[in-house]
């Protein structure tokens, strides 16, 4: 990392967007777009999506090492213990769902994550030891699936449900959404989605979580920061946009002219493209072969899709390096496992958490506040000031 002069105040041109720009070093992962890879420290992460278990992933990343049997354990049963939501903050939970009108999870989620850290007096990372800034993130982290499942029931007309302790993460995510715990094979195909979504390079919410708790801040501020960045359609995404396609096109025979006039008329085909990969996207494809594991039509349709709208944008946007993205088949993986459309960006965010808290932990062990510079482009200064009006 290049070091500058604090007092020098000589500004740098960089890509707008900060494109290519290296604002931190990380030892959490990688993203490398055009080998069609990345990873969790030295790890795969879609080996580790597709052959270990969320909690693994999630130790990996927030001590450095995957868990010996005991340690799992050990952190499942740490897990467990921090998804309880305190009595004040169910008490609050109807009146966010009412606020939020059941239609803005994410918005429920940052008043929800805001109350608990209120409640748990969750300090400033400035103030806190290492040891307790990974007692806050993992509380932040654990807690985050038992909000969103409860605001989702209680905007539905329901009652939440209690956490079990038995069940593992993802397990106990899916048990309260629903009110069943998933098979096997469901859990599994969730999990896998879940912890292939954990970290995925220094996009804007990680960057935002970084940013925040660069300042020192508390680190359910950070987590907020983060997902208001994830809100904003150009990052965040919408899975269930995907299947919106799939019920537009309606049937293998309109696929062709949906596309194609879609294409021409300057839409976009939701679950294809992507900023960073070069080449098949490696979620995609892990969650393709998942959904033709569960089988039936709608499977079988949107293999069918990807078949010829990949077809159709290669010979309409010659030269374009457009794959499909992991929203595609994650929407449909969703759909196959039980969970509704609406939470599915939500469901995004529960795997997210993860990947931000073990940025926070790693940004405040840094200790260096991120204060970039801006070039002003106003009106000349100092101008005359006019009289009074």
């Amino acid at each position: 990392m290049l070091t500058t002069d604090r007092m020098d105040d000589t500004l740098i041109d960089v890509p707008r967007g900060l494109t290519n720009v290296v604002a931190a070093e990380t030892a959490l992962g990688d993203v490398r777009g055009h080998e069609g890879f990345y990873h969790y420290r030295q790890y795969s992460a879609v080996e580790l999506a597709s052959e270990r278990t969320f909690e693994e992933a999630w130790y990996l990343l927030v001590f450095g090492d995957l868990p010996t049997r005991p340690q799992l354990d050990a952190f499942k049963r740490r897990v467990a213990d921090a998804r309880t939501i305190p009595d004040e903050v169910a008490a609050m939970l109807p009146a966010i769902a009412r606020v939020t009108g059941g239609t803005d999870a994410l918005a429920g989620l940052r008043l929800a994550l805001g109350a608990v850290a209120a409640v748990d007096g969750i300090r400033p990372l400035y103030d806190t030891a290492a040891d307790a800034r990974i007692d806050d993130a993992i509380r932040v982290a654990a807690v985050t699936p038992a909000l969103l499942a409860a605001l989702h029931r209680l905007a539905a007309g329901e009652q939440p449900i209690l956490s079990r302790p038995d069940l593992g993460h993802v397990a106990n995510y899916l048990y309260l959404l629903s009110g069943t715990a998933p098979d096997a094979r469901t859990e599994h195909a969730v999990s896998a989605y879940m912890t292939a979504a954990i970290d995925h390079g220094f996009n804007a919410s990680t960057f935002t979580a970084r940013v925040i708790a660069s300042t020192g801040a508390d680190l359910g501020s950070a987590v907020v920061g983060a997902l208001g960045a994830l809100a904003g359609p150009l990052h965040g995404g919408a899975p269930s946009r995907a299947l919106d396609t799939l019920d537009a096109i309606g049937s293998p025979d309109r696929i062709d002219a949906w596309v194609t006039d879609a294409v021409l008329s300057g839409g976009r085909i939701m679950g294809f493209g992507h900023p960073v990969y070069r080449t098949e996207d490696p979620r995609s494809r892990m969650l393709r072969t998942i959904a033709e594991g569960f089988g039936g039509s709608r499977v079988e349709f949107a293999t069918a899709v990807e078949k010829r709208v990949l077809a159709l944008l290669s010979e309409l946007k010659p030269g374009r390096e457009l794959h499909t993205n992991v929203e595609f088949y994650a929407a449909v993986v969703m759909e196959l496992c039980g969970i509704p459309r609406s939470m599915f960006t939500p469901t995004f965010a529960a795997a997210r958490v993860v990947g931000w808290t073990a940025h926070i932990l790693e940004q405040a062990a840094d200790g260096k506040i991120i204060r970039p510079s801006s070039r002003y482009v106003g009106e000349p200064a100092p101008a005359p000031l006019p009289p009074a009006v």
